[in-house]
């Protein structure tokens, strides 16, 4: 039988391995940071509805420029946006990678400060884009002098931070931001996935969009409203960014489909986004309680917690998995991740953690 490494398979993609956390049927599933909450009823029939009323135009082919979507998301974004700040393709990891088409590349460089979403690297491979990385300060911090220096020192084309980091939940200020937008003339991305997890009042990026053109806003549907399985990701950035996207997009990449869907859940926004004030508790909750126990969990800003003083992770992972718990070992020494999911799945899980320590 031939291998993939019987393939002439580009020499830079040889020795690579594709991201993804284990699949595993279990009752309690807390390791890929999805929003554990079903989605309201009365929204599941308005989504259903509108994708019936598109499926009777299936044939033609969808908006090419899914005008209504981004006036959906300007509109729940605010901060002054419009249709032509916002841009959106199937999941936040193909909006990254059109980024990346369009700015990186062979010859090109992309920066990123590690522990940090494992995705960013891998685009970076499979666009040909070279990784750099800079390093954190304690606590998984990044201030704005370590980023500047970083960009001093390794000029990257791209420099990418995501706040709350993914895996450790930490934010990056945007004092941060703004010194390392400064101190280079290339794109600089923040991958807000979890913004909305952040404490209420917060500022994000969106904030220091004007008088910024090479500033981008990644943000995604699949976390805060309960909607992975529908692969909608958006930036929001200068109208001059969503032209260059337009460059490397496939034709006609949205579905009439996904984008009615999408449609429908921004038009309860305010009722999709009720359950994030519970998944914010649960979180805490984990904190307070892991904390308690004796471990180190890191305070978070996204909808999971980074907990450290694991003597063995694996073990606790295996232990948890054979309770059907399912969590997160991302090979960061002493440490494991676990989403905050609904009441019952925070205190099944805080139990068996309970039990494991005694």
């Amino acid at each position: 039988m031939t291998s993939l490494a019987d393939l002439p398979i580009r020499d830079d993609l040889r020795g690579q391995t594709p991201y993804g956390a284990p699949q595993k049927r279990v009752p309690i599933a807390l390791n890929v940071n999805e929003n554990t909450h079903p989605i309201p009823e009365d929204v599941a029939q308005d989504i259903v509805e509108r994708i019936a009323q598109a499926i009777l135009t299936i044939n033609r082919y969808p908006d090419r420029e899914f005008t209504e979507l981004r006036d959906s998301l300007a509109g729940y974004l605010g901060h002054g946006l419009t249709r032509d700040n916002v841009w959106a393709a199937n999941g936040s990891n193909e909006v990254l990678q059109q980024i990346l088409q369009a700015f990186g590349g062979p010859g090109r460089s992309l920066l990123a400060f590690p522990p940090t979403y494992s995705m960013h690297s891998i685009l970076a491979t499979s666009t040909g884009t070279r990784w750099l990385e800079g390093e954190r300060d304690a606590e998984f911090e990044i201030f704005p002098a370590t980023a500047v220096r970083a960009i001093t020192e390794q000029r990257p084309d791209i420099v990418f931070f995501c706040s709350p980091n993914n895996p450790t939940g930490t934010p990056v200020s945007l004092e941060t931001i703004a010194a390392a937008y400064d101190a280079t003339d290339g794109i600089v991305v923040v991958d807000e996935a979890y913004a909305e997890f952040a404490p209420t009042g917060e500022p994000t990026a969106l904030t220091l969009l004007p008088g910024r053109p090479r500033l981008i806003v990644s943000r995604t549907m699949s976390k805060a409203f309960a909607f992975a399985g529908a692969r909608l990701g958006y930036l929001a950035a200068d109208p001059a960014i969503a032209d260059a996207m337009r460059l490397v997009r496939l034709p006609y990449h949205l579905s009439a489909l996904t984008q009615a869907a999408a449609n429908a859940a921004l038009a309860h926004a305010d009722e999709m986004l009720a359950m994030v004030d519970d998944i914010k508790a649960q979180r805490d909750r984990i904190v307070r309680e892991l904390t308690a126990l004796g471990y180190h969990a890191y305070t978070s800003w996204s909808n999971f917690v980074l907990f450290g003083g694991v003597d063995d992770p694996n073990a606790v992972f295996e232990t948890l998995l054979a309770e059907g718990i399912l969590i997160r070992d991302l090979a960061i020494d002493g440490h494991l991740r676990v989403s905050a999911g609904t009441e019952a799945e925070t205190t099944a899980f805080l139990a068996a953690m309970a039990r494991i320590k005694a």
